[in-house]
């Protein structure tokens, strides 16, 4: 597929994430191996807890799920070989890393995007 072999990059600002090494495109998700950079440890946790949501099935974790990855939004961008993309849902657990991107603003009314 187009994008396996491609590097994709998480930033905080301008510092360095990580990266991601597409190896698998399974539109819409593209996933691969994740290279933590030197800002990685400032955003671990947010993404650590915002995974757990994911799984979790209890009243109302659907709503923490979505403020915790707000929080992710506001502190990091994606940007693939062809630049900044506006809207994403990146996902990162340990040497992996999982994500969904669009070109245009994701639609405020779909539910909730989790899941692999």
């Amino acid at each position: 597929m187009g994008f396996v072999g491609e590097v994709w990059q998480v930033r905080r600002g301008e510092e360095p994430v990580g990266e991601i090494l597409i190896d698998d495109a399974d539109f819409p998700w593209l996933s691969g191996k994740f290279t933590a950079g030197p800002a990685f440890g400032e955003v671990e946790e947010l993404f650590a807890r915002e995974l757990a949501l994911t799984k979790a099935d209890d009243d109302g974790h659907w709503i923490r799920w979505e403020e915790a990855y707000d929080e992710i939004s506001r502190q990091v961008t994606l940007t693939s070989p062809d630049g900044p993309v506006p809207e994403f849902l990146l996902h990162i657990e340990g040497e992996r890393a999982w994500f969904r991107w669009s070109d245009e603003p994701f639609d405020e009314d779909e539910e909730p995007p989790g899941g692999e």
